[in-house]
């Protein structure tokens, strides 16, 4: 009982230095070569009505609730969610500079409350478009804990993959 108990100490203590040597900050990354002009994409982004034609959140809860206020797009344009599999969250515009970059104020309520920075970036390259969607923000040691055994760049990344697949889909028609 004795060697048991030593053992998970042990792995507990692993985990929390673990934890403690994850970075401060996280940062979650993707791009993709989109046929179309940096204009015609930005518009779609720019507007968070238009987010329900690309976004893979929007899929994900049936029942999922929206409203809008604010502005209509740009800045000052406001998105709130609350859904069973979504939780609770909002997004604002903070900067919107046409065609070339959008930053989204993107703050979680349910089921946990975090505060994150989302950014697109838009470059013409030749007749295409390079769009890197971008997501940052503080992690606490809590979060650390949690990264230790769930890679939020591979959880994260796969639904920025799926939304930018899809915004590509959406812009090269």
């Amino acid at each position: 009982m004795l060697i048991a108990l030593a053992v998970l100490l042990f792995a507990v203590a692993v985990v929390l230095i673990l934890a403690a040597m994850r970075p401060d900050q996280f940062s979650v990354s993707r791009k993709i070569s989109v046929r179309a002009a940096p204009e015609k994409i930005f518009l779609m982004i720019n507007d968070f009505h238009r987010w329900v034609d690309w976004s893979p959140y929007e899929k994900i809860d049936a029942d999922l609730k929206r409203a809008y206020g604010g502005a209509a797009s740009g800045v000052g344009a406001a998105y709130t969610w609350e859904g069973q599999k979504t939780g609770q969250g909002s997004m604002d515009i903070v900067e919107s500079v046409p065609p070339s970059r959008i930053a989204i104020k993107l703050e979680f309520y349910k089921p946990v409350r975090a505060s994150n920075i989302a950014t697109f970036e838009l470059a013409p390259k030749g007749d295409s478009t390079e769009v890197t969607w971008t997501m940052s923000g503080p992690t606490p040691y809590l979060f650390k804990i949690v990264h230790v055994f769930i890679d939020m760049d591979r959880m994260v990344g796969k639904d920025f993959e799926t939304g930018l697949a899809n915004l590509k889909g959406l812009a090269e028609r």
